[in-house]
């Protein structure tokens, strides 16, 4: 639970954020991604157990200042799927890395004698690219729905809902699910 809660700032834009509101949504995403790092770095959390809470200090600072200097620019009515580009860009780019965003995260709940095992580092890769397919899927299909028709209010919302609600049902699921396999044999 306490990884989903690096996702507050998106999850507070896509609520605010509007085709008009995208200032205050950018503005309040930025605050809040800016007081989870403060609060996570004063209570020793190390950066890796930060990594969505980081990229979105990064992204709202970045959208604020776009927002604020052109606020009607042509990017406007795509910042969902701005979002979700950005998003995936973190999550594919920890994968390249190799250091899945999410093995910070898993660190935090799993035994210090787990965390450098194979099983628990692919884990957390597969774990990491269900949220990077889903974060890539929605970008797409945000951008062709909000392309097609910039108030289609409930396509959106449910693209924005799936994007989240699936991976993160995913990544309560998929450890339980490993941990049989390998205990199976």
């Amino acid at each position: 639970m306490r990884g989903l809660l690096g996702f507050l700032p998106w999850i507070v834009y896509a609520v605010i954020a509007t085709g008009d509101e995208w200032r205050w949504g950018a503005i309040t995403g930025l605050v809040i991604a800016v007081a989870l790092v403060l609060v996570d770095r004063r209570a020793g959390r190390a950066w890796d157990e930060m990594v969505i809470e980081t990229s979105a200090a990064l992204f709202f600072a970045c959208l604020t200042v776009l927002s604020l200097a052109a606020p009607h620019s042509p990017l406007t009515p795509y910042g969902p799927a701005l979002v979700n580009v950005w998003l995936a860009g973190t999550a594919w780019g920890s994968l390249i890395i190799r250091r899945p965003f999410t093995l910070g995260i898993a660190r935090a709940t799993t035994p210090r004698e787990v965390w450098d095992t194979r099983p628990f580092h692919h884990v957390n890769v597969v774990i990491t690219a269900a949220w990077a397919v889903a974060f890539t899927a929605a970008a797409i299909s945000l951008a062709i729905v909000l392309a097609a028709s910039p108030h289609a209010t409930a396509a959106v919302v449910t693209i924005k809902v799936l994007s989240f609600v699936l991976p993160a049902a995913f990544t309560a699921w998929y450890p339980r699910h490993a941990r049989r396999r390998l205990a199976a044999g």
